[in-house]
């Protein structure tokens, strides 16, 4: 598996994203998945691309690079910007680092190394194998070994139904797939589409739209579930290893 730091970038002026993108391919443990030049798009792509952490800007006409952050569920930021004064509201937002700009590659590479350290002492941190749970019955404990698969419900769409690999079924309160993908182990569990997301230990075989589960409903046939084109290459470099 390739162990290099996967990033997105942020700038709304195109010779700066340029710049920053070119210090970036010069930093070996780093590797630039996709670089912005609007928050709107950014937004609208991060969701279903596989990263790390991020470099935004800060003063854009769209949006910020704080408002960015805010919507970004928890994913370390690093923010580069002109401005020295954002700095206490970015580390409010538990920044990684905060670089002004001009930025020179040292500085970057810093940077780099402290996004490092922090998602190795996260990675640490999420080593339990369960999360609790409000579910319909009070809390309950979620062992990642026994998910099967959750999917938003048919009542209510704040709530999600957990089914278990025992066939066991919990009512999920009042939760949402985000946060849910905070919780769960990254490579274990994927998002499949915009009402489920999968343990990889269920998936049986798979085809370009489908994926057929090593679970049997009541009529003893597997249980297929729809893989839909905005979930896709997340889901086949996860599957991948």
């Amino acid at each position: 598996m390739d162990t290099k730091l996967k990033c997105l970038l942020l700038d709304d002026e195109l010779p700066g994203l340029t710049y920053l993108k070119m210090l970036c391919e010069q930093i070996p443990e780093l590797e630039v998945v996709k670089a912005f030049n609007s928050p709107i798009v950014f937004l609208k792509e991060a969701a279903n691309l596989t990263f790390d952490f991020c470099i935004l800007d800060i003063e854009m006409p769209e949006m910020s690079g704080l408002q960015v952050s805010n919507l970004l569920q928890g994913k370390p930021v690093v923010f580069a910007t002109a401005y020295k004064h954002y700095a206490l509201e970015a580390f409010d937002l538990n920044a990684i680092d905060y670089i002004t700009k001009p930025i020179k590659l040292e500085r970057l590479q810093q940077a780099v190394q402290k996004a490092i350290t922090h998602l190795g002492k996260k990675k640490q941190l999420n080593t339990k194998n369960f999360i609790q749970v409000n579910t319909d019955k009070g809390k309950a404990i979620l062992f990642f070994d026994r998910l099967v698969y959750i999917k938003t419900s048919d009542t209510d769409s704040r709530d999600k139904v957990a089914r278990l690999f025992d066939g066991e079924v919990l009512v999920l309160k009042n939760i949402s797939f985000d946060r849910l993908l905070i919780d769960l182990p990254e490579f274990e569990f994927c998002r499949i589409n915009k009402k489920e997301l999968i343990s990889l230990k269920a998936v049986q075989v798979f085809t370009y739209d489908e994926i057929s589960t090593n679970i049997f409903i009541d009529s003893g046939k597997p249980l297929k579930l729809t893989l839909s084109e905005a979930y896709k290459r997340e889901f086949l470099y996860k599957i991948s290893g």
